[in-house]
């Protein structure tokens, strides 16, 4: 089921940041990590992104009042460890909220914050895999998929198993798609101008690989109405919705921010110009007074775009 791992997760096309559950899910949930990840590092640093993204999904979660208005049961497929679950657990307070992911070890993270903040009463998890292994999730009024859907080789297949999952006049709502997140100015006073530009443009070779290395990967066109159209729901709206984080940046979000671009100088090695190297080693050290820890122009600004569908009654 892929979270956008990087939740910080490819940022071009909007694959970035809050990439499901932030950033660092984004990418690989679903596809193995191995047996080394450190699952409450990961925890912790979708959590911090929910936390840092919670204007944009409280505009989410109120749109999506206009199709659900009192839904009894919400499904977050994909949901890491409930990060974006008690956002909306928060904006509809009557519904029982289910997370499902295939990773045991963040449920269990979600499962420990539904005790600790008291809604254990209404918060499940379900351990469930995009396309296949989705029978735990229930059936529900309102099913979330937060950039995790591009995660799966087969996505028209996906959304036509979980359309099974939608209750009569249930609906659906797809977060994927809209634009990169920006950071910085163009012209940063260090390397060549530019830079993010350039980092976007690894981003997409590297979505382009991470999509044709999946099981059972189809080459689909990102039409997402079209899919969703395609899986028996009837397509109702797409709108996008900004996350627009001005200087100075709190401590979460600059803590953010220093993650994603640790994780693109990682993932983006061997993809950058030298120049460009050197400039996000120089961005990363904390003891240089042009890093990101340091800078008083860091922003967070971005776009993302959510496609709803409605099952017939």
């Amino acid at each position: 089921m892929g979270h956008d791992h990087g939740n910080g997760q490819g940022q071009g096309q909007g694959y970035g940041a809050g990439h499901g559950h932030g950033a660092a899910h984004r990418h690989g949930h679903g596809h193995g990590h191995g047996g080394d990840m450190d699952w409450a590092a990961m925890g912790a640093m979708l959590e911090r992104y929910a936390r840092v993204a919670a204007p944009l999904y409280g505009q989410v979660a109120d749109w999506l009042k206009r199709w659900a208005p009192a839904p009894g049961v919400v499904a977050d497929v994909g949901s890491g460890p409930g990060a974006v679950s008690f956002l909306l657990a928060e904006a509809f307070p009557k519904a029982r909220i289910v997370a499902a992911d295939p990773e045991d070890a963040l449920l269990e993270q979600a499962r420990e914050r539904a005790e600790r903040e008291g809604l254990a009463d209404r918060f499940g998890t379900a351990r469930a895999a995009l396309p296949d292994d989705i029978d735990g999730v229930p059936a529900a009024d309102l099913l979330w998929l937060c950039k995790s859907l591009h995660h799966v080789g087969d996505q028209a297949g996906a959304l036509t198993a979980l359309a099974g999952r939608l209750a009569p006049g249930g609906t659906m709502a797809l977060l994927e798609g809209g634009l990169g997140s920006r950071y910085l100015p163009r012209d940063i006073g260090i390397g060549r101008p530019g830079l993010l530009s350039r980092l976007e443009a690894a981003d997409e070779e590297w979505f382009t690989g991470m999509r044709t290395s999946l099981d059972g990967s189809k080459d689909t066109p990102e039409d997402w109405p079209a899919l969703l159209a395609g899986a028996g729901l009837r397509y109702t709206a797409t709108r996008s919705f900004l996350l627009d984080l001005p200087a100075p940046l709190s401590e979460d979000a600059r803590a953010h921010v220093v993650q994603e671009f640790t994780r693109r100088r990682e993932m983006h090695a061997d993809r950058l110009a030298p120049d460009d190297l050197t400039t996000l080693d120089r961005l990363l050290d904390e003891q240089d007074p042009q890093s990101l820890h340091r800078r008083a122009d860091l922003f967070v600004l971005t776009a993302q775009t959510v496609h709803v569908a409605v099952k017939d009654a």
